[in-house]
């Protein structure tokens, strides 16, 4: 295989270049339902199928702090994120640094709140993770809710 360098002559494709776009070919002949096999055992089939979307997402560079779907629990982030997996120090997900404790998660379903709380000094660490963990965990509420 090869493509057109910057001098307008060809030049032969990396392997990695090759071996992406033979990994998205594959995955374009999959029907827009396609659940990964990991993910069969799902009942939830929306669930299933935002499970392997976002695993693919993740391969083409999706954050994985960004996900709406937990690969590990199999469930929505809202269901889990109260999870000790969920705690990450170097990021500071989950984490209070001033008290170096893990956050509290308090989901509200029907109001679509999330409210993250330190157990120790009872605040809400104004960082980036945090920002983002509620914002994820309000896209797996609206997610979740949408039928």
């Amino acid at each position: 295989m090869e493509s057109r360098n910057s001098s307008g002559g060809f030049a032969p494709a990396t392997t990695a270049e090759t071996a992406r776009r033979n990994r998205r070919d594959r995955l374009a002949l999959r029907p827009a339902d396609f659940v990964a096999p990991r993910y069969a055992g799902v009942s939830d089939h929306r669930l299933a199928l935002a499970l392997t979307t976002e695993d693919r997402s993740e391969e083409d560079g999706l954050d994985p702090l960004e996900r709406v779907t937990c690969r590990t629990h199999r469930r929505w982030l809202h269901d889990c994120v109260a999870s000790p997996l969920h705690v990450v120090i170097v990021t500071g997900t989950r984490w209070c640094r001033e008290c170096e404790c893990a956050l509290n998660v308090a989901i509200d379903q029907l109001a679509g709140d999330v409210a993250v709380r330190c157990p120790s000094c009872g605040g809400t660490p104004a960082t980036r993770a945090t920002r983002q963990l509620v914002r994820a965990c309000r896209a797996s509420l609206a997610a979740a809710a949408d039928r």
